[in-house]
């Protein structure tokens, strides 16, 4: 089992944050979240000539009697939003145990704000090439929390299909926020499932987590390597040298450099955690520093 984060002083510390989430979109009416539409909240914005098919329940009449013309009330639209969370639950998700943790808790970490923030959330878990739903819609802290608790008994197998990610027809136009936590070493096509949700007008949080051996490994000499994720547990025998090492970092930071480039190309946002980084740190900082949370 991944050791996590999940216990009331984790998740005392974040009560006082929020997510943000963009003024464009739509969301549904009920949350906190103000968008670029007027509606029907209780804090006044603005005031606006009537035009013809305009709501009369909207006229100010104090003003009429002033000036003789109509003229509508405004007030700040607010939203529930969806927050819907794609977990990476694959076998090299586990290879580290504090990897598949620390994806956990950032899962648990985000989803907890979103209850904060009277939103919907929802846990995909995707292994074995399918997508998981555990849970449903959670609504409220007391069913999170109730959640949450199985969440980190999840067990991490086989292989993401990030592909899945557009089958889910649960995907509303511009209703929320999607986030896909992943270390995305997999020959799966994850970009299709960035796209799909960018096409699909979602905000899109793309995640990344490492090991320190994934990010700077220092291992050498004769190994046996293991794709834990290919039906036939496909192995390669070599010997490490400090040259395939410097390689390996070259690589690394391309790969890393890819992901950035690419989600920076569809409007999304990109952030890749270090287990070794205490979680707070990458919530209160790496989140701070990309807007997404305040």
């Amino acid at each position: 089992m991944a050791s996590t984060y999940f216990d009331d002083k984790f998740f005392g510390r974040l009560e006082n944050l929020s997510l943000y989430l963009q003024s464009t979109l739509s969301g549904y009416y009920g949350g906190k979240h103000l968008i670029k539409k007027y509606g029907q909240a209780m804090d006044f914005a603005d005031f606006r000539r009537y035009e013809l098919g305009d709501d009369i329940r909207s006229i100010d009449w104090n003003l009429f009697a002033r000036f003789d013309k109509y003229f509508l009330k405004l007030f700040n639209d607010e939203r529930q939003m969806h927050i819907r969370i794609f977990i990476d639950c694959s076998a090299s998700m586990d290879v580290y145990p504090q990897k598949a943790g620390y994806a956990l808790s950032l899962a648990a970490a985000l989803g907890f704000l979103a209850v904060c923030g009277n939103d919907k959330v929802s846990f995909h878990l995707l292994k074995n090439g399918e997508i998981y739903d555990p849970f449903g819609l959670i609504v409220g802290k007391n069913t999170f929390l109730r959640a949450v608790r199985d969440l980190g008994k999840v067990a991490f197998d086989g292989e993401a299909d990030f592909a899945a990610i557009s089958h889910i027809e649960s995907v509303s136009s511009g209703d929320g926020l999607s986030i896909i936590i992943s270390d995305f070493m997999t020959e799966n096509d994850w970009h299709k499932a960035v796209d799909y949700l960018v096409w699909k007008k979602q905000q899109v949080l793309v995640m990344q987590v490492l090991a320190a051996e994934e990010i700077e490994p220092t291992f050498g000499g004769r190994f046996d390597l293991v794709d834990v994720e290919a039906a036939d547990k496909r192995n390669l025998r070599l010997k490490i040298v400090r040259s395939m090492l410097d390689d390996y970092d070259d690589v690394f930071r391309e790969w890393l450099d890819e992901i950035s480039k690419f989600c920076l190309s569809r409007g999304a946002t990109f952030v890749s955690a270090d287990t070794r980084t205490p979680l707070e740190i990458t919530v209160f900082r790496d989140l701070f520093s990309c807007d997404i949370i305040r």
